[in-house]
């Protein structure tokens, strides 16, 4: 392909729509809140500051919220149902063949401890429960599964491989985030992170039933916690 009178390359970084031009530093600046995240620096977690940045990148380009699979929906009853079944199945999976058998190499299961307080603590599990259902469903499945899963799928070019290339990275970057929890719990929470980016991709990017799934695992979860009966605990 020949160079242009003005001697950029046809197709290049010059010639590149704006968003897609600036889609790397966007990537890195989005790379620099999860270190900072994962280094503690911040109050609370990446996830606040990365759902700001990407509503500002959607905004900057134009973009509304279907972009990222948040549409309004005519199968709200197809949606809750396979996001419920999902979400459920995940975590009964997760916790009886997933995390023993992570445990068995890693020799622990996952760190809970952060959650002990839950054990009949009727207000405890309220308070937890809004927080799955915000931050961690709503917002994590918006930042990881939405915004940086489409973003770095876009940055490799936006192919098959690039859309499961970025499934697998964003996917171990949920798992860092959960380093709280252990070296199992980043592991699982890896799956898990995996499980909520395929299901995504393979209901067309919905994200509605990637939030349902991720908020019921975690409704889950908290409910076996608050009767003592997590595995484990």
């Amino acid at each position: 392909m020949e160079p242009s009178a003005d001697g950029v390359t046809p197709g290049g970084f010059r010639d590149a729509p704006p968003a897609h031009r600036f889609l790397l530093p966007e990537l890195l600046l989005a790379a620099a809140i999860l270190a900072a995240g994962f280094a503690g620096i911040l109050p609370f977690s990446a996830t606040p500051f990365l759902i700001v940045l990407g509503v500002v990148s959607l905004w900057l380009r134009g973009e509304g919220p279907r972009a990222v699979g948040l549409a309004l929906r005519a199968d709200w009853g197809r949606t809750a149902l396979v996001g419920i079944a999902a979400g459920a199945g995940y975590q009964g999976f997760s916790l009886y063949v997933a995390e023993p058998a992570i445990a068995r190499v890693t020799g622990q299961l996952p760190d809970v401890s952060l959650f002990a307080p839950l054990a009949g603590n009727f207000h405890f599990l309220l308070m937890s429960l809004t927080v799955a259902w915000t931050l961690a469903a709503f917002g994590e499945e918006f930042v990881y599964r939405g915004y940086l899963l489409t973003r770095t799928a876009q940055a490799m070019g936006d192919g098959p491989r690039a859309w499961r290339n970025a499934l697998v990275a964003t996917s171990v970057l949920f798992g860092i985030g959960h380093g709280y929890q252990g070296l199992s719990g980043m592991i699982s929470a890896g799956l898990g992170g995996f499980a909520f980016g395929l299901l995504y991709l393979v209901t067309g990017r919905n994200l509605w039933v990637s939030v349902i799934a991720h908020g019921t695992t975690d409704t889950v979860g908290f409910l076996l916690l608050y009767l003592g009966r997590y595995p484990g605990s």
